[in-house]
């Protein structure tokens, strides 16, 4: 089914955002055409600020305006919003606990011809390690539309991670968004898949295949990973007997690792992983790069029977 960009549905958002709430301060570095902050830009102009090409100087800014009482969106791409400030996030945002929403666009792999320096896919173990943020990876436009929403009602820190290309719609316009807790988007016995992002309608269309074959699968949008919504994990593992996580990400720190820990401390059950493992990507088209490094719908319905076989051999 045909989307738009989780970017642009962010920049669009922060346009109605904006209108009703006066306090909205909107931050970018150098990069508002790319990130959609350049909606808002347009219609409020006097409410944002160009930081130019310095991400760590921004996340001071945004600080010191969240202190003197304004509800703050600093934006960039995600490996710049997690490697060149990290310290400035820790110190500023965690540490001091500040009313400011870090929304980064191009995060993954699926920035495609950017390459390898502009693919962040580091960040969601960055943030996740950081105590008092908010995580969140939307699954579609809708649901980043909503996401934003609740972000910008919601006091403290927040880490939004959105995507470069169009995302194909998994919620009918509806939708209402509910902070930390995941969504079960398809029912099943056999298995869950537990997906965020870009990776949620994939694991639908395996979800589809798999029932071909006989194999009922689960599938769940974790679009929160901190705090990560632990009775739908320990639920998935006590009903279907085996899960797997899929993710725009390594294979460290990010969403499987959350997963895992829960999985491991309550309610031990066969696991698989559809993620990039360690190692860094090339650059290339975005389709092609997904395929190449092992995070498609096929790698789902792989992980899925695997894990599916070790409950049946156990």
């Amino acid at each position: 089914m045909a989307g738009i960009s989780t970017r642009e549905s962010y920049g669009k958002t922060l346009v109605e955002l904006g209108k009703d709430n006066p306090n909205i301060i909107v931050l970018d570095a150098d990069l508002s055409p790319s990130t959609m902050t350049h909606f808002f830009a347009k219609e409020f102009p006097d409410r944002f600020f160009d930081c130019g090409l310095e991400e760590q100087n921004m996340i001071g800014i945004a600080a010191g305006l969240a202190a003197s009482g304004k509800t703050v969106f600093a934006s960039t791409f995600a490996v710049f919003a997690s490697c060149r400030c990290f310290d400035q996030v820790r110190m500023c945002l965690s540490q001091m606990g500040l009313n400011v929403k870090v929304v980064a666009t191009h995060g993954g792999i699926s920035v495609g011809e950017d390459g390898t320096s502009h693919q962040a896919i580091e960040d969601l173990a960055l943030y996740c390690a950081l105590p008092g943020l908010t995580v969140i990876v939307p699954a579609d436009g809708i649901e980043t539309a909503e996401a934003v929403k609740v972000a910008a009602s919601t006091y403290g820190p927040f880490y939004i991670r959105l995507g470069r290309p169009k995302t194909p719609f998994v919620y009918p316009e509806s939708y209402h968004f509910a902070l930390g807790k995941a969504v079960t988007m398809r029912q099943g016995r056999d298995a869950t898949v537990i997906a965020m992002g870009i990776m949620v309608a994939m694991a639908l269309e395996a979800s589809d295949v798999l029932a071909r074959q006989g194999i009922d699968c689960r599938v769940i949008n974790m679009h929160t990973l901190k705090p990560l919504d632990e009775e739908a994990v320990v639920k998935a593992a006590s009903e279907t007997g085996a899960i797997v996580v899929a993710e725009e990400h390594l294979a460290h720190g990010g969403l499987g690792s959350r997963i895992a820990q829960v999985v491991a401390r309550e309610k031990p059950v066969p696991m698989g992983f559809v993620n990039l493992g360690d190692r860094y990507a090339s650059s290339g088209k975005a389709e092609e790069l997904l395929e190449r490094y092992g995070l498609t719908a096929k790698d789902i319905e792989e992980g899925v029977r695997a894990v599916v076989k070790r409950k049946q051999d156990t």
